[in-house]
């Protein structure tokens, strides 16, 4: 077994008292001298008082902060060398874990549990995770098979550089992934089925999907400007170009739009070659170290004040 010592698995839980005692039990009978960390997020039923009874170690807030605040809090309390994440609503099977540290142990640094064909709730969010998958792949240059997959297995000091970026919501999992490949680590995919979520889900499909998509755009301008920015200049750059040979050849001059145009390609490209610059100067060696200085200071307070 992988790292059974050095092991912290970290459960964000809101309202999971129907499954959270046996996802508990079914970790520790697989590693029982694992550290079990559940976040409790505002829950109103019981799940912090069985996660107890089950032998976790419970951090509750107060009140519900959302998904990502509690992956940040168990990644601040966490005590292991490597963190495992996953969800406590039963999608997620504690036997795969052992796969997730194998390949984690072979030389990666973040290995993602990849849900595969029948594994999405509806058709509506396969299809959405596809077009997050595919867009994401564009702005990173490589394969991403699943960036909102919250079952992860990661080293912790290399998770904790990120936590200032990651949002309070469901997007952690988008977020932390495309930090990953700006920074040169390696992020590899083993593949899952995740099972049918008991209780209900508190993810909203229409607003949780746009703010996914947004946070892929934002996350994407930290990571690659150009790759957003360039393409709209040279779209707006051929629609100037157009207007202007059509405005040409019917009215034989050159006009305020064509004009309009052709100013708006070259401020996007400029915007996005600033862009650029700044992000490559955010994630120089050196900028990394001292930005992500007073992170970990900050983590290493709230480690010893859990």
């Amino acid at each position: 077994m992988m790292f059974p010592e050095n092991l912290s698995i970290v459960l964000p839980a809101k309202n999971e008292a129907l499954v959270i005692g046996q996802t508990i039990a079914r970790i520790r009978a697989l590693f029982p001298e694992a550290e079990i960390i559940v976040v409790n997020d505002g829950s109103s039923d019981n799940t912090a008082a069985l996660a107890t009874a089950a032998g976790a170690c419970v951090i509750t807030h107060p009140e519900s902060r959302g998904n990502g605040a509690a992956i940040k809090t168990g990644a601040r309390t966490a005590r292991g060398n490597v963190i495992v994440f996953m969800d406590a609503d039963g999608q997620h099977d504690p036997a795969d874990i052992p796969r997730l540290l194998e390949k984690l142990a072979s030389g990666y640094d973040m290995v993602v549990g990849a849900r595969q064909a029948g594994s999405q709730a509806n058709f509506g969010r396969g299809l959405a995770n596809y077009l997050y998958n595919r867009l994401a792949s564009y702005l990173t240059g490589k394969k991403i098979e699943d960036l909102t997959s919250g079952f992860r297995a990661v080293y912790t000091d290399k998770f904790r550089e990120f936590l200032y970026l990651l949002p309070n919501g469901f997007s952690y999992p988008s977020t932390s992934t495309m930090a990953f490949f700006r920074s040169g680590y390696l992020v590899a995919y083993e593949p899952i089925h995740a099972g049918k979520r008991m209780g209900t889900s508190h993810i909203r499909i229409m607003q949780d999907g746009a703010r996914f998509l947004l946070i892929i755009f934002k996350i994407g301008t930290l990571f690659s400007p150009l790759k957003i920015f360039a393409p709209i200049s040279v779209f707006m750059f051929f629609l100037a170009t157009a207007w202007y040979l059509h405005t040409l050849f019917t009215e034989g001059r050159f006009t305020n739009m064509s004009a309009l145009l052709y100013t708006g390609s070259v401020i996007v490209f400029l915007i996005g070659l600033v862009s650029e610059q700044i992000t490559s100067l955010m994630y120089k060696d050196a900028g990394m170290i001292g930005g992500t200085g007073q992170a970990r200071k900050h983590e290493e307070n709230h480690d010893h004040h859990p």
